[in-house]
């Protein structure tokens, strides 16, 4: 980092990014009430790890994935990624992106999971001697 001195001031220039570093990609989970989904987590299909969302706002962003074989996917404009988004009581989104030079801020929304099935009681399972006894007839 550069340092510039202006009649005293210490002004602080910023370095250009290395293109080694690679492009900042931010992911936002939202539910269909556009309300942050605190428990979705963002993989790659390739990759073993999950991350999870920032609990406040639901979104996730990075530069780089570190992939099993120990090699590192690094976002470059024009590069298209798959990433998967995943959250308990809504339905998985795979969805693919091409990145750009900067602005790359994705927002999605999670679909919950409808439970249309009646609840269903527990059957009763019932023993010998639970059996109801048969009607004495005097």
């Amino acid at each position: 980092m550069m340092l510039v001195m202006f009649a005293g001031v210490s002004v602080a220039q910023a370095k250009p990014k290395s293109p080694d570093e690679g492009v900042p990609v931010k992911v936002i989970v939202k539910d269909a009430a556009s309300a942050p989904v605190p428990t979705a987590v963002v993989r790659h299909p390739l990759e073993q790890d999950r991350h999870r969302v920032n609990s406040v706002d639901g979104s996730w962003e990075t530069n780089v994935l570190y992939m099993p074989d120990g090699t590192e996917l690094r976002f470059t404009p024009g590069q298209t990624i798959e990433l998967e988004i995943s959250a308990p009581g809504y339905v998985t989104q795979v969805f693919q992106y091409q990145i750009k030079k900067r602005r790359n801020v994705v927002e999605l929304k999670l679909l919950k999971i409808e439970n249309d099935v009646e609840q269903i009681e527990e059957p009763m399972i019932t023993f010998g001697r639970d059996l109801p006894r048969e009607p004495v007839e005097e």
